[in-house]
């Protein structure tokens, strides 16, 4: 197993280059240090306390940018546009986008298992890093980090509708309608490291929607929005 020296220059340069900011390089290793790679080494510093941090500054940033952004919105739709914009899975595309992957350090059974591709693991890192830009250069620094990173989620999630978080859309659809209670029914199968679950939501005791997905959470969400679109045309030819 290579050392966190393993980062060399040239890759920190152009990781850093797509982060938008300057890190000590000691820093940024410890931004990139799985803990499945410190329990291997020995036991050294993870990037957990990074990540815990950068999830705090990350949701204070695009919170403070949606209450300026959209002054005419609800605290409902305001809360759906953010949970979008930070979601897992909206950050891992933007640390794929990063190239980030490639540079995390990881142990040998998490670079076995696809560990530089998981969702869980990029979105980590990534807040890792914005805990590293934090302690680093201050709250103004990172917030143009965040923005300039996010924008393209943040403007998307703005587009999105009730695509913002379909299920609960559905559930208020469902309860515009008359129609509940809304469950879902959700299985995994596969080995760890390709696990694919199956959702099936049901609408006052009704199957409505179906869904599949590399996580149990995004399996509902794609059988709530399968629903949500049957429901909805239903009740308009109705």
């Amino acid at each position: 197993m290579d050392g966190p020296t393993a980062l060399g220059p040239e890759a920190a340069k152009r990781l850093l280059e797509g982060l938008g900011a300057a890190l000590d390089p000691e820093f940024l290793v410890l931004a990139l240090t799985h803990r499945s790679f410190a329990h291997e080494a020995g036991g050294i510093p993870t990037n957990e306390r990074l990540e815990f941090l950068g999830d705090s500054i990350l949701g204070l940033v695009v919170t403070e940018h949606l209450y300026r952004t959209h002054p005419d919105l609800p605290e409902g739709d305001l809360a759906k546009m953010r949970a979008a914009s930070v979601s897992q899975r909206a950050l891992a595309r933007v640390a794929r986008a990063m190239e980030i992957g490639p540079y995390i350090l990881l142990g040998r059974g998490e670079t076995a298992t696809g560990g530089a591709d998981k969702d869980s693991i990029l979105s980590d890192t990534l807040e890792a890093l914005l805990g590293a830009v934090y302690l680093s250069h201050g709250l103004d620094a990172t917030r143009q980090v965040v923005l300039r990173l996010l924008g393209p989620t943040l403007d998307r999630a703005a587009k999105l509708g009730a695509g913002l978080d379909w299920k609960t859309s559905l559930q208020e659809l469902a309860a515009a309608l008359g129609m509940t209670p809304v469950e879902y029914q959700a299985d995994g199968a596969g080995p760890d490291h390709a696990r694919v679950f199956e959702a099936v939501v049901v609408v006052a005791g009704n199957e409505w929607g179906h869904g599949a997905g590399t996580s149990k959470k995004l399996a509902e969400q794609r059988a709530a929005e399968d629903a949500y679109r049957r429901l909805n045309a239903a009740s308009d030819a109705g």
